[in-house]
């Protein structure tokens, strides 16, 4: 029996009748339990699918900082800068000269990868030396010393391998550890110094990796 509320007067569901208020109430309460959800899930929604906004450099600020960098090797020592800048030229001067000729001569490249062992070790003895003083900001701790031996026994294990390029990769490898060092795990070093040493570490990586590539030209003997 269904009381109805306006009154008590009441009659009987037959079964149409009763699927029918079966599906509307079920429907109405599944409505009214759906719609907060609806409205949690589009402001979810709408919260997710918003563009983030990320904080990029303009123009003129990587302008500035470029300028800054430029300002610091200007700001460097002139004997520093000449030397470090002289340096750099043998390792230009082995795959420019190859590249030239369109010949790879693995002599050449012996001796660029000889160079550069003999950089790495002194980037690591410099280390060493930067903490002897009394004064100075870097201790002679075991983070200082132990670190400072890193790179030499790369470019040692550098000059071991047979394959010219095996080695060329292990002095790469010694020269971007001895830049991390410098720049980030100790860093005690003046501005311009870090900046110079980036430079320095970029075309020593590079001039190793051009030297790499011309490997696959055919070889030569150089006849001095």
């Amino acid at each position: 029996m269904y009381n109805s509320p306006r009154g008590t007067r009441s009659h009987a569901l037959t079964g149409p009748s009763l699927l029918l208020y079966g599906k509307k109430t079920t429907w109405s309460s599944l409505a009214l339990r759906l719609q907060p959800a609806l409205v949690y899930t589009t402001k979810v929604q709408a919260f997710h699918t918003s563009v983030p906004v990320f904080k990029k450099k303009t123009p003129a600020e990587s302008e500035a900082e470029s300028q800054k960098k430029l300002e610091s090797l200007k700001d460097s020592p002139k004997p520093a800068l000449y030397l470090s800048l002289g340096g750099l030229i043998p390792f230009v001067a082995v795959p420019l000269t190859m590249a030239l000729q369109g010949t790879y001569w693995p002599q050449l490249a012996f001796a660029q990868v000889a160079y550069g062992a003999a950089t790495a070790s002194f980037l690591g003895g410099m280390r060493w030396g930067f903490t002897l003083p009394e004064n100075s900001p870097a201790k002679p701790d075991w983070l200082n010393l132990a670190n400072s031996t890193v790179p030499p026994l790369l470019a040692c294990q550098a000059l071991l391998f047979k394959d010219v390029a095996q080695g060329a990769v292990m002095l790469m490898l010694a020269l971007g550890i001895a830049l991390h060092y410098d720049i980030s795990l100790l860093p005690t070093y003046p501005r311009w110094f870090k900046v110079l040493r980036v430079a320095g570490t970029v075309v020593m990586i590079s001039s190793l990796l051009a030297t790499v590539a011309l490997k696959t030209g055919p070889e030569k003997s150089p006849v001095f």
